[in-house]
């Protein structure tokens, strides 16, 4: 069984992904991985290199910052990354998601399990969504719980939107479920970066009056607004531990001060109850 890791990024120093955390723990993994780098104003393709593997697999891209329309951009640079992974398998991590070291061997084990059966297209993951520090995790409607990260390369499938899922001629994944969890850490930097990212991030999506409208000159982020969040009591892959021992910032969780709706508590109310969350976006078909 062959996998091959695919990913993408740009700026990736400059905006503090944890890019090379993300690589490092597809590297047990993986046979090869590739990553589509887009052409950056920072160090991200020299720290790439200096990872030293001959597994990962550099392809120079040039993003087209004219595509302002939903994120496409992503999708697209999402693409280029895999139409060169050749294998069994090809699993994609955005460049704030990384794996554990300890669930490596389940991943491993669904894979091989669903090998030869054709009408297993993606592998389905939960998410542990981090949020404002390393220390809290949002568990409401506002973040989705699971998410396509490991597809069948070669059949068609695409990047679908802004690249959060997958879909194949315009229809979702036939996928089954994996015991491990995508550590995602977009949320997680210090005030100030993160306000950096958002003015990058929202520039794929919109013009910039939206931006002057709705992100405004502020210095920092607003941390605020996360909806409801838990302490996470787990550990955080090994490849993540640097980042967080070396948080610097304070992060503080009111509940109180989340700006959440009276129907948005109803509902979650309705899922802590019964487990439905009604409503929920599903880019995949469960078999």
């Amino acid at each position: 069984m062959r996998i091959c890791g695919f990913s993408f990024v740009r700026n990736g120093v400059a905006l503090d992904y944890p890019f090379l955390e993300s690589l490092s723990s597809l590297l047990p993994l993986c046979d090869e991985i590739v990553v589509a780098v887009g052409k950056s104003g920072d160090a991200t393709l020299a720290q790439i290199r200096r990872l030293k593997s001959r597994k990962i697999r550099v392809i120079l891209t040039a993003w087209d910052d004219s595509l302002r329309t939903g994120g496409s951009v992503l999708a697209q640079q999402t693409d280029i990354a895999l139409d060169a992974a050749k294998g069994d398998w090809a699993f994609y991590l955005q460049a704030d998601e990384v794996i554990h070291e300890r669930e490596v061997p389940e991943i491993r084990k669904t894979l091989e399990s669903h090998l030869s059966d054709r009408s297993v297209e993606g592998i389905l993951f939960p998410y542990y969504h981090f949020y404002g520090s390393y220390d809290f995790v949002g568990v409401s409607r506002r973040w989705y719980r699971n998410e396509v990260r490991c597809i069948r390369p070669g059949i068609g499938i695409r990047s679908w939107r802004d690249a959060q899922g997958f879909r194949l001629n315009g229809r979702k994944l036939r996928v089954k479920p994996v015991r491990a969890h995508i550590y995602h850490y977009g949320w997680v930097r210090p005030p100030e970066l993160q306000q950096r990212k958002q003015v990058s991030f929202h520039k794929l999506w919109h013009p910039d009056e939206w931006l002057e409208q709705n992100v405004g000159d502020a210095k920092e982020f607003d941390y605020r607004g996360g909806g409801r969040l838990e302490r996470f009591v787990r550990t955080h892959p090994r490849v993540m531990q640097k980042r967080v021992l070396g948080q610097t910032w304070r992060f503080v969780y009111d509940p109180k001060k989340q700006g959440v709706s009276v129907r948005e508590r109803g509902l979650e109310w309705v899922e802590s109850w019964t487990g439905w969350r009604i409503g929920e976006y599903r880019n995949y078909t469960l078999i």
